[in-house]
């Protein structure tokens, strides 16, 4: 394949736009605050679980307590009824019976009284841990605001590079003939590096010392050939610092 030299030279810059913007895509994927992001999502996603098992001991007390509220009231009722019917009652069987039956009522309520007391503090305890469990969620959502704010800004700004270095680019690569640029991307894609500079004899592409037999090859060439680097398979660019 034949190519200009400076057009062959143009693919070192190419290559360093494609450098730079592989770097680039790698930052942005690597930004440190991102693993930070990740573990407070799983404090999050753990406060929520905490927070479903925390308030389910809180609706079972509620309700708990709700059922012992309507006993109370129950025997409340059974005892203002049972306090009219002995005042109305003549009949001395009757008033024993209802009396003792008032004791038994007596017992009943100061009995659910009691629970009530123990599951009213089941109750407040149960939302207090609630409450703690929001505020510490809320601490650590406030964290995870500030970091995602952070990452955003690093990535606007990283993404802003990269559009600039990949026009930058398209550039550079509509100024070089179609076959050249064809080649390029092909050895680009096989082997991570479509050109590298030759200097000193050493190839850019492998970092070894081209060995004679490839560098009289080389040396024998006409200016506007395409040189593929024998260890690399990059095109290799020739310029005065190539020592031929």
């Amino acid at each position: 394949m034949k190519a200009l030299p400076e057009h062959q030279k143009a693919l070192l810059v190419l290559q360093l736009k494609d450098n730079h913007i592989a770097q680039l895509a790698h930052r942005h994927e690597g930004i440190p605050e991102r693993a930070s992001l990740s573990a407070i999502l799983n404090k999050l996603r753990e406060f929520s679980q905490v927070l479903v098992t925390r308030n389910g001991v809180l609706e079972d007390a509620k309700l708990e307590l709700s059922r012992i509220e309507d006993d109370v009231k129950v025997v409340d009722e059974r005892i203002a009824r049972d306090t009219e019917r002995i005042s109305n009652s003549s009949s001395m069987k009757d008033v024993q019976a209802l009396e003792s039956e008032l004791s038994s009522l007596a017992t009943r309520k100061n009995n659910l009284e009691e629970s009530e007391l123990v599951v009213m503090q089941t109750v407040e305890d149960a939302e207090a841990l609630v409450a703690e469990t929001v505020t510490q969620r809320d601490i650590v959502n406030s964290e995870r605001e500030a970091l995602s704010q952070m990452i955003a800004e690093k990535e606007s700004e990283i993404g802003a590079e990269s559009a600039s270095e990949v026009a930058e680019r398209e550039r550079i690569a509509a100024a070089l003939p179609a076959d050249l640029l064809a080649l390029y991307e092909k050895q680009r894609a096989r082997y991570g590096i479509g050109a590298a500079l030759l200097t000193r004899g050493v190839s850019g592409g492998s970092g070894m010392k081209l060995n004679e037999t490839d560098l009289n090859a080389i040396r024998n060439a006409a200016l506007d050939d395409v040189i593929l680097c024998p260890d690399s398979s990059c095109i290799l660019v020739r310029t005065n610092e190539s020592g031929l």
